[in-house]
């Protein structure tokens, strides 16, 4: 059951670190370099990209490489029945040895849609004092921990039992298998239900009466014995097999009748070769591939290699076989028949559907795995679509954010989205507000003695700094034309201490352009800041570029303060100064002045704010502070409410 290399084992481990871990768990790991957010399916990917998610999802977790694996085993066999592997999985075999047993037939039939899957495997042996021993080969090393989870997943789930698995031995297996690591595991199955414990008693006697007369022919299966050996062995040790299961005395025909050339071609791929190897007859069909055999005392082991049990794999034409041992010839049947993947592979090695005996099931495996693999491009493509539309929807969302970015900082956040639903938004009347405008003393000058983008890199410096303040005061910045600011507190949210708001943004302004560099002079600039208190008028005018304005007589005075203000000074129109006496500002009288269509007004000049730090002013002390009567009255009233709710679950 493992279909490393291929995405289906990266999902798997995406789905579990997701579904035990959290997906903030697996976004970390996503982030890693190399790492994809999502697998296909039926897309081989580096096994070093799997090697590198295990590691570093056991470092993350903090857990060792044995229980994250082992973890990671019981997940697959569950994401494998997911998957709709299930009904194949529970026909493996009736007990957990059959289902072992049948492992490596499972992979060997999807390797025809996995071309590039290299399975391990799998072989049970039961020794004299009835232990049952599972033998791991593998290519991957450090990977067997994954085994006991999927077995003991697999016991509990299809056999109702409770298996516990040890490592007894681990070696390297180069030499004779080709695969790299052999470790060998003590199996110790128990709680099992009373029918089937007693069904698999039975079965282990006749498999165990079976491997100890097969260990009497042969040795062991430490391979102390050629290859040819322990086949001629395991062949013969069937007959014995047979007799155990056999109920009924079978009869035979006293003459043959079938004759040579017919025998031949209705088995296209057999082969008859006696105990020492020499082939005695063969199929019409295998000599096309092997014109060797017809060459006087050709044998067997000249011609082929054996591929399962596992020994190193040969890359020339496979064949998949049944061999019966025949005693009174002193000969070997060897019936076989190409193994192919595709239609492309049956051309490839010279062949047509014709070519294969009309009982062989090869025919209808190439044609229904050439319909497989056809699914599974489709499968493909449709993973890389929905991949690319991942992507591209990832794209649009940063796009979109960005848009609502530069939505927000044009229109308040609720009117922005009143827009975005496709509502209209009405005009509204405010009663009382404060409005700020300021500009830059000399600007003009400046514009004429220096070059463009100095005037630009001045005016990016301030503004940033004055719209940092508008967050830390949570004002609204209504526009900027040339070197002018224009802010509004109470505006498009009512509040009841705009002028506080907007006054202490006015001291943290002019604060703010002393750190700004005049290019003319060298020197900080100055400006002059003018504030009203008023009514206003506000909603959105235009369709291609729609803003947020205020209008109102408020705002003719408030531009009116600053024009008619003084350089780094803070000028206050009446109303403004009603708002903040009282409450800790320093205010100095400026005195009647002639304001351009307005007449004689007396006006004020705010000098700062005697409650509140300079550092407070622009945000510079760590933590939230509160500077606005409502944030206290709110946060009293929070703290009412959740003295209540605690109070009430106390009785409760």
């Amino acid at each position: 059951m493992c279909l490393l290399q291929y995405g289906f084992i990266n999902s798997c481990l995406q789905s579990l670190v997701m579904e035990r871990f959290g997906q903030d768990t697996w976004d970390k790991l996503s982030s890693l370099p190399g790492v994809q957010n999502s697998f296909m399916t039926y897309t081989v990917y580096d096994d070093q990209l799997t090697l590198s998610l295990v590691q570093e999802a056991c470092s993350l977790l903090d857990v060792s490489a044995e229980v994250f694996l082992k973890l990671f085993g019981e997940h697959f066999f569950l994401f494998c029945k997911k998957a709709g592997y299930d009904t194949m999985l529970r026909t493996l075999g009736g007990d957990l040895i059959e289902f072992i047993g049948n492992l490596d037939a499972l992979h060997s039939y999807l390797a025809l849609s996995y071309q590039e899957m290299n399975a391990p495997s799998f072989r049970v042996e039961i020794t004299d004092d009835g232990k049952l021993l599972l033998h791991y080969y593998s290519d991957r090393k450090g990977l067997y921990h994954i085994v006991p989870g999927i077995i003991e997943a697999v016991a509990r789930d299809f056999f109702d039992s409770k298996v516990t698995m040890m490592v007894v031995n681990q070696t390297d297996e180069d030499e004779r298998t080709g695969k790299k690591e052999h470790v060998v595991f003590l199996v110790k199955q128990t709680n099992q239900t009373s029918s089937t414990r007693g069904q698999d008693v039975s079965i282990h006697r006749e498999v165990e009466t079976l491997l100890r007369s097969m260990r009497v022919r042969c040795g062991t299966f430490a391979w102390t014995k050629s290859g040819w050996d322990l086949i001629r062995a395991v062949v013969r040790s069937e007959k014995g097999f047979l007799y155990v299961h056999c109920t009924f005395t079978p009869c035979y025909p006293d003459k043959l009748w079938v004759e040579e050339k017919a025998f031949c071609n209705a088995f296209p791929f057999h082969i008859v070769f006696d105990g020492d190897l020499k082939v005695k007859q063969m199929g019409v069909k295998i000599q096309k591939f092997l014109p060797s055999l017809y060459a006087r005392d050709a044998t067997m082991d000249q011609n082929f290699m054996i591929l399962h049990p596992q020994v190193k794999r040969s890359q020339s034409q496979e064949f998949r076989l049944f061999m019966l041992w025949m005693e009174s010839l002193g000969c070997m049947l060897y019936l076989c028949s190409p193994k192919l993947r595709s239609l492309q592979e049956l051309e490839e090695v010279g062949l047509h559907l014709a070519d294969l005996a009309q009982h062989d099931v090869t025919r209808d495996l190439v044609l229904l795995n050439q319909q497989r693999l056809a699914e599974m491009e489709l499968t493909n493509q449709l993973e890389r679509k929905k991949e690319e539309l991942r992507i591209l929807s990832q794209h649009l969302e940063t796009e979109k954010e960005k848009t609502e970015t530069l939505l927000y900082a044009m229109l308040p956040r609720h009117i922005a989205n009143q827009l975005k639903d496709g509502r209209s938004v009405k005009a509204g009347e405010f009663e009382v507000c404060t409005i700020l405008f300021s500009d830059v003393v000399t600007f003009t000058s400046i514009c004429a003695a220096c070059e463009p983008i100095h005037i630009v890199h001045m005016l990016n410096s301030m503004y940033s700094k004055f719209d940092r303040l508008t967050s830390i005061h949570d004002i609204y910045k209504v526009e900027t034309i040339g070197d002018a600011y224009m802010v509004v507190g109470g505006v498009p949210v009512p509040t009841k201490s705009h002028a506080h708001r907007v006054a202490n943004f006015a001291l943290g302004m002019r604060l703010a352009a002393r750190e700004v560099t005049n290019p003319v002079t060298g020197k900080p600039i100055q400006i002059r800041v003018g504030l009203h208190t008023g009514p206003v008028l506000a909603g959105v005018v235009g369709e291609k570029m729609p803003r947020y304005c205020l209008f109102g007589d408020s705002v003719n005075t408030a531009s009116r303060m600053e024009s008619h203000g003084v350089p780094d000074h803070i000028h206050l129109s009446t109303s403004t100064y009603s708002a903040l006496k009282d409450n800790g500002f320093s205010i100095q009288e400026r005195g009647q002045i002639e304001i351009k269509g307005k007449g004689q007004m007396t006006t004020y000049f705010l000098i700062g704010n005697l409650l509140v730090s300079e550092d407070s002013i622009m945000g510079r002390e760590g933590g939230q502070t509160c500077l606005y009567r409502e944030d206290l009255y709110d946060q009293s009233e929070k703290a009412n409410v959740d003295v209540d709710l605690n109070e009430s679950r106390e009785k409760h």
